[in-house]
């Protein structure tokens, strides 16, 4: 709740309450900040997501639409933090690492323990949701790029060499008790070269 406050003040360029402070007092100076601000808003910025009414079958489908997108979305980010876990293991195999492995430690694990699967949204948030949240906005757009652009996507990768691992370019094993014939003649094959020689001697 602390938390939550401080980033309010902070969004509202407020200063922070000295100690003491009355719960009151803070209530009313945020209100009065919002009230100021609410006029530069351009008209239907405080429009709601979820306009129409709630009856008990809709929250009830809510609840249970909740539900099953926060059960798949637990399943994805358990996923991703076992590949993060992976990844981060995969760095502590070199002879760097492994020297420096308490101080990496000390640094990703505090971070780590804080990467939960579960999700911590709820109807709270669909019930604060406001309509501009539906406004679509590609990824690739130049609005969008301005927040995700960084040097790394100046960097240009060289020529790979191929990795292979096409299936139908794959031979069969052979078995520990059989080399490898060149010509890959078969048992077939080798028996039709037998009758070969023999109708030859006979003539």
């Amino acid at each position: 709740m602390v938390q939550e406050l401080i980033l309010i003040l902070q969004a509202l360029g407020l200063l922070r309450p000295s100690l003491g402070t009355l719960a009151s007092r803070l209530l009313w100076e945020l209100h009065a900040k919002v009230s100021e601000l609410l006029p530069s808003l351009p008209s239907g910025s405080l429009q709601p997501l979820l306009s129409h009414p709630l009856d008990a079958p809709r929250w009830e489908a809510l609840e249970s639409l909740c539900q099953s997108l926060g059960d798949q979305y637990c399943c994805r980010r358990s996923l991703l933090l076992k590949r993060l876990d992976l990844t981060i293991s995969a760095f502590h195999w070199s002879d760097r690492a492994e020297a420096q492995g308490e101080a990496m430690k000390a640094v990703l694990i505090p971070i780590r323990e804080t990467m939960t699967p579960e999700s911590d949204v709820s109807i709270a948030h669909i019930l604060a949701a406001r309509a501009d949240l539906s406004r679509l906005v590609p990824a690739t757009s130049k609005a969008a790029r301005r927040g995700t652009i960084c040097a790394i996507n100046k960097v240009l990768m060289g020529n790979v060499p191929d990795r292979g691992g096409r299936p139908n370019e794959l031979e069969a094993p052979m078995p520990s008790w059989q080399s490898r014939r060149e010509n890959g003649g078969g048992w077939k094959a080798g028996r039709h070269c037998w009758g070969d020689k023999k109708k030859r001697k006979k003539k």
